[in-house]
């Protein structure tokens, strides 16, 4: 069943969200990531950079490659 939603959005919240951009697009691109940073170190932690998750497929005979266009 699809239900309908009526969204109410305040007048008052839609000038914080404009002023809001506008101040970001008066800083500098620098200052733009260093907040960025900021926010994912109060999230992750002082990492030196975010952990990554490889999946590694090996292929198990030339068939394998030829069928991906390989050599």
């Amino acid at each position: 069943m699809i239900r309908r939603v009526v969204q109410i959005h305040h007048l008052d919240r839609y000038w914080e969200v404009k002023q809001n951009l506008e101040y970001w697009l008066s800083r500098s691109p620098a200052e733009c990531l260093a907040a960025v940073e900021e926010l994912r170190r109060e999230v992750y932690g002082d990492l030196h950079r975010l952990q990554r998750v490889a999946r590694v497929v090996q292929m198990k005979d030339a068939a394998d490659i030829e069928a991906l266009g390989g050599e």
